[in-house]
């Protein structure tokens, strides 16, 4: 017989957090879905989270702590995918924290659609508490997406790529784990597990809450900062595509503009200094560009700003780019 409560695998990969890793694990100690084993997995802190950790653990025992050497977040997450016990997986950031019934609301939506992947809505909370606009934005009811409509959401950044939002099948993962070294990577795992699923059920209720704060791996601190992430997501835009080739050829117009956008974000955070024609990559987001000015131009999901932006840097890149920094400082920003 199914287990009418199956037990829930939380990961939490942990480095360096002594500030907000107790909020983050109380939240999930907290859970009004008591079937709960957490994953304290530290990946080679040396600032005390790891004897933290421990402490935590003394206090309940669902908890399981393992110490690694640093390998990353990715690193961390598939340790704690090895030595997880439970039917269904959770991921929370060591830095967030969720709502006492998220994983109750989640499991009852595995329950009665016998989805392998629920998905709360989240929000985003800033170092002084307030509210951030929101990233994604929330269904007004429960809503069901196939696999395939909900990688367009994605495509067109509407969708939440975070499995930390999701509670998912173990079974989907299979050997399938995330890629180490790079940022960025619940995107590439979400969308080789979204073709192997039915599809995505989503939460209207903000459960999850992001804490926000400049200096993580995706956020600039200085204004020379140039963070890898940005040549991640153009490299996630490049696997997309192959992809929808193969599998999806209705969603070529919105993976083409997915390229774009991801390489006009590049192209507006890469320094100056580094658009050097000894820089193939760089290299390779220009002539990508310049190659799809006609798709640029015809693209019905680009803003009239984002071509514009498109077409000027593809054209005189460095010239666009010193003359939007003069604009964006003259705005203050």
């Amino acid at each position: 017989m199914r287990n009418e409560n199956p037990l829930i695998t939380v990961i939490i990969p942990i480095y360096n957090i002594m500030d907000c890793l107790e909020r983050c694990v109380s939240s999930v100690c907290a859970q009004t879905y008591r079937n709960l084993e957490i994953l304290l997995v530290d990946d080679g802190s040396t600032d005390g989270t790891g004897a933290l950790c421990d402490r935590l653990a003394e206090r309940d025992g669902r908890i399981r702590v393992f110490h690694k050497e640093n390998g990353g977040s990715s690193s961390a997450r598939n340790l704690g995918l090895q030595k997880a016990r439970g039917e269904y997986l959770g991921f929370v950031d060591s830095d967030d924290f969720i709502e006492p019934d998220m994983y109750e609301r989640l499991m009852e939506q595995v329950k009665a659609g016998g989805y392998s992947i629920v998905q709360a809505s989240r929000d985003e909370i800033d170092e002084n508490g307030q509210k951030r606009a929101d990233v994604c934005t929330p269904p007004e009811k429960v809503t069901f997406l196939s696999g395939e409509a909900f990688l367009r959401e994605l495509l067109l950044h509407r969708g939440d790529c975070s499995f930390c939002t999701k509670l998912t099948a173990r079974s989907l993962f299979g050997e399938k784990r995330f890629p180490e070294g790079e940022l960025n990577e619940d995107f590439y795992l979400l969308v080789e597990l979204l073709q192997e699923t039915e599809g995505v059920c989503i939460l209207p209720q903000q459960l999850y809450h992001v804490y926000y704060r400049m200096g993580s791996n995706t956020r600039r601190k200085e204004r020379n900062d140039f963070s890898r992430v940005f040549v991640d997501i153009v490299k996630n835009a490049d696997y997309v595509q192959v992809i929808v080739e193969e599998k999806y050829p209705a969603l070529q117009k919105e993976a083409v503009r997915f390229g774009l956008y991801q390489r006009l974000d590049y192209l507006l955070h890469i320094p100056v200094g580094l658009m050097v024609r000894e820089d193939s990559f760089y290299t390779a987001v220009k002539k990508y560009c310049r190659r799809h000015a006609a798709d640029t131009v015809v693209s019905p999901y680009l803003t009239a700003k984002q071509k514009v932006y498109l077409l000027l840097l593809s054209a005189a890149p460095k010239t666009v780019r010193r003359l939007h920094g003069l604009t964006m400082r003259a705005r203050g920003v």
